[in-house]
């Protein structure tokens, strides 16, 4: 990581709790069938965003740069202690949400399901984590 790509921060359980609760409900629209395969994407990396940031500010930083959704997935494996081959999953899901967003590439029903797959896990693995090591922010 660069300098001045992070920012201390001081979080709380409100924060962690709405940032969560944004997972999910961005989770639940991912299985809409009724919306596009972009779409449904879209809102699936969203979700791991919200929760890798929440990984981020549970351990008092929050990203201040460009580049910051890379910053919050490849910190992962120092916030929570996540496999680097699980990184290198949702790293890959963030070089394809930029594919779509500004190159306009095709999003196919494999990939959301990746997608879709890996927040839930991230979401379940923070929570777990911020049980055990950071109980008052649940």
């Amino acid at each position: 990581m660069k300098i001045g790509q992070l920012k201390v921060h001081s979080t709380d359980r409100t924060e962690v709790g709405q940032l969560l609760e944004a997972a999910r409900r961005n989770l639940a629209d991912a299985g809409v069938e009724a919306v596009s395969l972009e779409t449904r994407f879209h809102v699936a990396y969203k979700a791991i965003m919200q929760v890798a940031l929440v990984a981020l500010l549970a351990n008092g930083y929050r990203a201040d740069s460009r580049g910051h959704h890379q910053l919050m997935i490849q910190s992962l494996p120092l916030t929570i202690g996540l496999s680097k081959e699980r990184m290198v999953v949702l790293d890959a899901m963030r070089r394809k949400r930029n594919a779509a967003d500004y190159l306009g590439s095709y999003v196919d029903h494999g990939s959301v399901e990746v997608c879709v797959v890996q927040a839930q896990e991230l979401l379940a693995d923070v929570e777990r984590w911020l049980r055990e090591n950071r109980p008052e922010l649940m």
